[in-house]
This record gives C-alpha cells, sequence and structure tokens, in this order.
C-alpha cells in the first residue's frame, strides 16, 4: 500500500469515526418534540400570540425550543374547525359544528374508486387533471352556465377547493396586491392572501339578510384593487348572492379591471333561489376564476377532488402554483369523480330535497330553543344571534354549549377581520341525519334558558 493510499484509508475512518461521534451524540441529547402547553380556553387561542417563551417539558425537565412560524402565518391558529371539534369529543357533544355530513357518499361513486383501483389507477395523473376528469368538469360546467370551455386549457383539477384556492391567490396575486374579501369568510381565505403577501380589504355583511352594502363595495374598489373573493352559495351565512349584486360587482371589475376569484363549493345546495355563476354573466368569464369540488354536493369531503375553471391566462398562473403545491390529485379517485359528475339531475333534486328537510328541522328547533335564526338560501349552514341566552360573545357561548349542553356550534368572529363584528353571531349545520340534529335540538331544549 502506498503513502497516498494509506492516508486516503485513514481520512476515512477519521470521517467515520466523526460521524459516529456527531451522531451519538445528538442521539443522547434529543428529546421528543412536544406540542406547547395548550391554553386554557378556546379564546387563548383564537385571540392570544402564541407565547415564545421556553417551555419546560414536566417529565424531562428539559428545555424545548420556541415554537417558531413565518411572520405571514403568526396571527393564524390552528382552525376553529379543529379546535371546536377536539372539544366536542372532549365532552362527548354532537357536532353540529364542522361542516361535513355524518353520512356517507353514494355507492356507485365509492365503487367506481374501488374500480379505479383494481385497473391500476394508481400512479400519479397528469399534473392538472386526468384528461376524462377534466372533460367531465367542462361538460359539467356547460350545463350549468351554458358556457363552453376547453378542457385542456381552462380546467385544473386540484386537492379539494382549498387547494385551488391556494393555487389561485399564489398564483394571480402579487405581494402587495389589494383583495376584496366578504365578511364574514371562510377562514382560509385571509391566511392564504396573507401567503401571498395582499393587503386585505373587507366590506362587512350584516344581518338579517347580509346584503352587499353596494355603496360601500363601491367606495372600496379602486385603481388599487387586483381581485374580488367571494363565495356564494355563502358559507358560514348561508346566504346567496342575487343577480343585483352580481352585476353590481361584475360591472366594477370591468370598470376597474379586476379579476374575480368566485369559491361555489355550495352551488348545488341552493334552496329558495337559483344559483347564478359569476362567470356567465356578460364580460366576466374572461376574468373569473371558478371554483369547485366533488365534498359537498357528494358528501365525499375526506376525497379532496376540487377544480378550478378560468380562462387561459388565467389557468397559467394557477398551474404554475398547483405544479409546485401539490403537483397531482389522486387519481383512482379522478376516475370515480367522473362517474359522480355524470350522475343523472335527478341526483341533484333528490340531494335538494333531503337538505330542504334537514334544514326545516333545524331551522325550526333553534327557533323553538329561543334563538334569532336569519336566513339560509344556500350551503348547509344557518347562522343564528345567541346574545337571548345572555353570554357576552360568541366564543364563551360556543364552550358553554359544548361542555354544559353538548352540542357544538362553531363561534363566528374568527370569520371576520375585526372580531367584534361577529360576536354575536354562530354557525350550525345541517348536513347530518335526522335523529342527530332532533337530538342537538332536545339537548339544547333542555339545557339551554333565555335570560333577555
Amino acid at each position: 500500500m502506498n503513502l497516498d493510499t494509506q492516508q486516503h484509508s485513514v481520512n476515512v475512518m477519521l470521517r467515520q469515526l466523526s460521524f459516529i461521534r456527531s451522531s451519538l451524540i445528538r442521539f443522547s441529547s434529543y428529546s421528543p418534540r412536544t406540542s406547547p402547553i395548550p391554553p386554557t380556553s378556546i379564546r387563548s387561542q383564537t385571540r392570544a400570540t402564541m407565547s415564545t417563551t421556553p417551555i419546560q417539558n414536566e417529565s424531562t425537565q428539559q428545555t424545548q425550543r420556541p415554537v417558531q412560524v413565518a411572520q405571514r402565518l403568526e396571527k393564524f391558529k390552528t382552525t376553529i374547525f379543529t379546535q371546536m371539534s377536539i372539544l366536542g369529543n372532549k365532552h362527548g357533544a354532537i357536532n353540529l359544528g364542522q361542516g361535513f355530513p355524518n353520512f356517507d357518499g353514494p355507492d356507485f361513486i365509492k365503487e367506481a374508486a374501488i374500480q379505479a383501483i383494481k385497473d391500476g389507477k394508481n400512479q400519479y395523473a397528469r399534473a392538472f387533471g386526468a384528461p376524462e376528469l377534466n372533460s367531465a368538469v367542462a361538460s359539467r360546467f356547460h350545463q350549468d352556465t351554458g358556457l363552453v370551455i376547453d378542457p385542456e386549457r381552462e380546467v385544473t383539477v386540484t386537492c379539494g377547493c382549498t387547494e385551488a384556492i391556494a393555487a389561485a391567490m399564489l398564483g394571480l396575486i402579487n405581494p402587495g396586491d389589494e383583495v376584496i374579501l366578504f365578511a364574514p369568510f371562510y377562514d382560509s381565505y385571509e391566511a392564504t392572501l396573507s401567503m401571498a403577501g395582499a393587503k386585505v380589504k373587507c366590506i362587512t355583511l350584516r344581518p338579517p339578510g347580509f346584503d352587499i352594502p353596494l355603496d360601500e363595495l363601491k367606495a372600496a374598489v379602486t385603481s388599487e384593487t387586483r381581485a374580488i373573493l367571494m363565495n356564494t352559495p355563502h358559507n358560514p351565512t348561508g346566504k346567496m348572492f342575487t343577480r343585483e349584486e352580481l352585476e353590481a360587482i361584475a360591472s366594477l371589475c370591468i370598470e376597474n379591471d379586476v379579476i374575480v376569484f368566485s369559491d361555489e363549493v355550495y352551488d348545488k345546495l341552493d334552496f329558495e333561489m337559483d344559483h347564478i355563476c359569476i362567470a356567465s354573466l356578460p364580460g366576466m368569464y374572461e376574468r373569473t376564476v371558478t371554483m369547485n369540488s366533488l365534498g359537498k354536493t357528494f358528501s365525499l369531503t375526506g376525497w379532496k377532488i376540487g377544480w378550478a375553471v378560468a380562462p387561459p391566462h388565467l389557468t397559467w398562473g394557477i398551474r404554475q402554483a398547483h405544479s409546485y403545491l401539490t403537483f397531482a390529485t389522486s387519481t383512482p379517485m379522478q376516475a370515480a369523480a367522473v362517474a359522480a359528475l355524470e350522475a343523472p339531475e335527478s341526483y341533484y333534486t333528490e340531494l335538494k330535497r333531503d337538505y330542504s328537510e334537514k334544514k326545516e328541522i333545524l331551522v325550526k328547533g333553534l327557533k323553538e330553543v329561543g334563538f334569532e335564526v336569519f336566513p339560509s338560501n344556500g350551503t348547509y349552514f344557518v347562522v343564528v344571534d345567541h346574545t337571548p341566552f345572555g353570554f357576552g360573545d360568541d366564543v364563551a357561548f360556543c364552550e358553554y354549549l359544548i361542555k354544559e349542553v353538548g352540542v357544538v356550534a362553531i363561534p363566528t368572529s374568527v370569520f371576520y377581520l375585526n372580531p367584534e363584528e361577529g360576536k354575536n353571531l354562530v354557525r350550525f349545520a345541517f348536513c347530518k341525519d335526522e335523529e342527530t340534529l332532533r337530538s342537538a335540538i332536545e339537548r339544547m331544549k333542555q339545557k339551554l334558558k333565555r335570560v333577555v
């Protein structure tokens, strides 16, 4: 062995010893990462900023490093839906809070998913959607709006509507762009816009009808406005935007060269009036991203199959973001989604009939309990005023409702930029079987007492 070879062998051994030593040091100093000590109430999670004080682990007596989060997400905590569901499970409460059905989706769709798996459709799908699903979305969009779109250039399949929203915001909004929201708003809107670095401006919808204050909206839209993000039928209020309101939004967008992000996941749950897709109004398709999903219409929220429909010049940005968020969506579930979107019109008729009956049970029961119940023309949510029961705000009321009554509702103040605007309101969901709805009403009748 020559000198160079000997030196090489020594160097290799030294590196190996160094690696072993450093590994042992890391192992000996390792302690499990634990979550921060939970706050004593929901209010501290939804209102207070997270402490950066080092936490002492009682079992190991070792100091844990403070939790870390990017500044753009510092104000956002665990979602209110997760918080309330966890607290509800702890107290054995009936969950009328989180918006997922407690019954299953149709057998013909589930069987299509099983068959797709058996047929070997288990590898990556094409990034912007399996061709057959893109075509099914385009066909459904044509039936609903009368618009003919190109499934290859104007449809992007995403991991639920939440990812469609994220891809649209991150792909089309620049830091500093101004985006208008209608409060109360679905909580992911503000968080995603924060990640995009947008400047958020809010227009508040107020009970009882949650009508758009058109004069306020006209004053809010300026040359600085990049987009309006809207949701109809509207979560959490159940409001449906009227043709007059949509035409006013369209006029402002065309006049000021503003794009619209329209979340329409509840489009098949329209009761007292017909849903109108804003993209179908004159001059609006070329400036609208319409977002939808499978979950709400077919009671398959866990599948997370969504899509965005937009003209090619907007689709480009959406697909760029989508490619680096999730790249592609579950292949066998996309195949099953085709079967869902090809369902006959009778499916949607029966869906609305079923949900109308559930809504009637909940609304009638809430009124009998003593709530002031506001109209819900769409979605599967009802918003009420809880103040007759004597609580100062929605969070306190919802905590009491879970712990002492055994029913979960969602406090709406977290859906406003200014929480004070929503402190009198809570949201109930009626996407549950009739027995569950009646049991929840009975608990509230027995344990809730009006004080005013």
